[in-house]
């Protein structure tokens, strides 16, 4: 996927989850955050963000907010959006019959349902912008929806679906990603336990850029 419009600023401060205020060419910008998670290690005043210039006068904010740049990762990309972008144009190179995104299974939307021949497969997408020694983890702040998703997939392997959870690392050089059990132990437990019942952990490795992210390799756990 690639951004278009991308300028480059400063960051300053963030208000609140849905706002920033930014450095843009000498003045201050209110910028929307394309993530609600805390973003605690990127987000730091001073640090340089790339911005998609929306081009929408009527919106409160003309700027996404949709990469940070770090000395250690580089530019890592904070769009909640791009995951699931990401992963449907990694699906559509994999064989299936059937793409289907926003799948109602139960009481939850997975994010795909796929289909090659008579298999029956579905894939719950999380991104990943945290990164501690080396290993991306997962998630930035408690999510009681992530574990609601994780328990749809254990009752899917149950009844014979091909289950996964598909984590998209929106970093470069990271290769896997771990629970942080630190920020949401009930996270780290339903994964084990979506695990122990046959529901796959895939790792979406990315190359990410200021203006672009891409899958460009995969593994299980």
């Amino acid at each position: 996927m690639r951004y278009d419009n991308i300028v480059y600023g400063t960051f300053l401060s963030r208000p609140n989850r849905f706002t920033a205020v930014a450095e843009l060419c000498g003045r201050e910008e209110i910028v929307h955050v394309k993530n609600t998670g805390r973003c605690a290690d990127l987000l730091i005043k001073g640090a340089k963000v790339a911005l998609c210039d929306c081009g929408n006068d009527k919106r409160k904010t003309r700027y996404d907010l949709v990469a940070a740049y770090s000395d250690k990762l580089g530019w890592v990309n904070i769009d909640s959006t791009a995951p699931n972008i990401v992963a449907a144009e990694w699906l559509g190179t994999q064989d299936f019959t059937l793409i289907r995104p926003e799948y109602r299974y139960g009481d939850s939307r997975v994010d795909f349902y796929m289909e090659r021949g008579n298999e029956r497969f579905l894939m719950e997408v999380k991104g990943c912008t945290k990164e501690r020694g080396g290993v991306g983890y997962f998630p930035d702040a408690p999510t009681t929806r992530g574990v609601k998703h994780l328990k749809e997939l254990e009752r899917a392997a149950a009844e014979g679906i091909d289950a996964t959870v598909a984590f998209v690392i929106q970093m470069n050089g990271i290769s896997e990603v771990r629970p942080d059990d630190e920020i949401h132990p009930e996270f780290g437990a339903a994964l084990s336990a979506a695990g122990a019942a046959g529901v796959h952990v895939l790792f979406l490795r990315c190359r990410a850029e200021a203006d672009s992210l891409e899958v460009i390799s995969y593994s299980y756990a």
